[in-house]
Formats: C-alpha cells, structure tokens, sequence
C-alpha cells in the first residue's frame, strides 16, 4: 500500500453521520462518537448495557475492589452496566442477592440485583436501600450519579458536589468497617471539606481515571478505602 493513501477498508472504518434537519451539531458529533467508540461496540458484543461498565472493571482490575460475597449498594445505577459488573464479581444470585441498586430512570431488571426505582435524594431512600439488603451492612457503595448539566461550569460543579456529599454521607451510614467508598467527580475538583471528612474516616483516598473515561471528559472517580466508622464530631 502506498505511504500516505488508505484502502478502501481502512477508509470504512469510522462511521460519518450526516447531520440531519432539526438535530444540533453537538448531537451529530455525540452520535458520531458514539458510532467509532471501541467501547460502546465492546459493550454490545459482550452484552453489557452501557460503555460506563468498563470503567468499573477497570477500576476493579486495578484496585481490588470486588470480592465474591461482597454487599455492594449502586447509587443511580441505570441502565444497569455497573449492576452486571458487580453480580459477576461478587456471585449474587436471584436466590441470594448482595447487590442493591437505585435510580429514578425506569431499566429493565438485573438477574442477582434489586433495583429500587426511586430518587436517591428522597427521604426515605437510604432507609429503603438498607431494608432492601436485609438490613445487612453494605461493603461497597458506588455512586455514578451526575446533576443534569445547566452549561454554567460553576453552578454544574457545586451539584455534582452536592449529589457526591449525600452519597459519602449514606455511605458512612450503612459501610461495615473496611468497606469503601466509590463516587463520580469531576476535575477541579472535589470540595476540601469533603475530601477532609473522607480522608479522616478512611484509611486510603484517591481519585482514579479508567481508560474508558473518555480522555477529554473531566470525569474521574473518588475512591475511598478503609472504612474507620464516622468520627464522633459528625
């Protein structure tokens, strides 16, 4: 092949969408992003049901996260991809399910999980997921939780705080000892206090990039390990 020209196949290999009447530019290039992504093509082929799945196995692969018989409590857990990673993970079963998770947004059901479908900012949500894992502790709570974007980067940014707060606060609540801790953030950066708080709970915090975190996304993930039990001051 001739440095410098592509054959026909290699000119194939990545989708072009048109942009169609009425549709925003920004649409066409998620769409065709979506189209090329490696991920959402792996997702597919290996059944899972979003991209997002990947990043928790590789946050898993690297860092040991899931352990069979594991309790695992997933915050906003449509459409399901974290669910599926997690009952392969932890062995939970219709019979026996360890593994509990929460969104407002109607998803079909996950074999080896309960799904609540209810807003974690309700009330009486952390009360429900408790009773809904028998009142057992939980050993892992994740949270991929995102506010609906307003486009103004400040504003946006002090939601997403606010939904990762109310999830480390429900995860002090129901973590047996050594349990962890498992959130979204996003670069610039999780709020001192809370980072503080987190640090003097848990033996070990992080933040964690998986690979399939889209380079460009300023997404990352707070990981917290060590469960100590909350401090007497909270």
């Amino acid at each position: 092949m001739t440095k410098g020209k592509r054959s026909g196949a290699d000119a194939g290999l990545k989708t072009r969408v048109k942009s169609a009447k009425g549709r925003k530019i920004s649409s066409t290039r998620w769409l065709q992003r979506q189209l090329n992504d490696p991920y959402v093509k792996r997702a597919k082929v290996e059944g899972y049901r979003s991209r997002a799945a990947y990043k928790l196995a590789e946050i898993d692969e690297r860092h040991g996260l899931l352990k069979p018989g594991m309790r695992v409590i997933d915050l906003g857990c449509a459409p399901g991809g974290w669910l599926q990673v997690a009952v392969k993970a932890v062995g939970s079963t219709d019979e026996k399910p360890l593994i509990v998770g929460i969104d407002y947004l109607d998803m079909d059901p996950v074999p080896g999980t309960i799904i609540l479908r209810k807003d974690f900012n309700d009330v009486d949500a952390p009360a429900a997921l408790i009773a809904a894992l028998g009142g057992h502790k939980a050993d892992l709570v994740l949270s991929d939780m995102a506010a609906p974007t307003t486009g103004h980067r400040a504003t946006d940014h002090l939601r997403i705080i606010a939904l990762v707060e109310l999830a480390a606060g429900f995860a002090r609540e129901v973590l047996a000892p050594g349990g962890t801790f498992v959130a979204k953030v996003f670069q610039g950066g999780t709020e001192h206090e809370l980072l503080h708080g987190l640090k003097r709970d848990f033996a070990a915090t992080f933040h964690a990039k998986p690979p399939a975190s889209r380079a460009d996304s300023a997404e990352t993930y707070l990981v917290a390990r060590g469960f100590r039990g909350m401090s007497k001051d909270q």
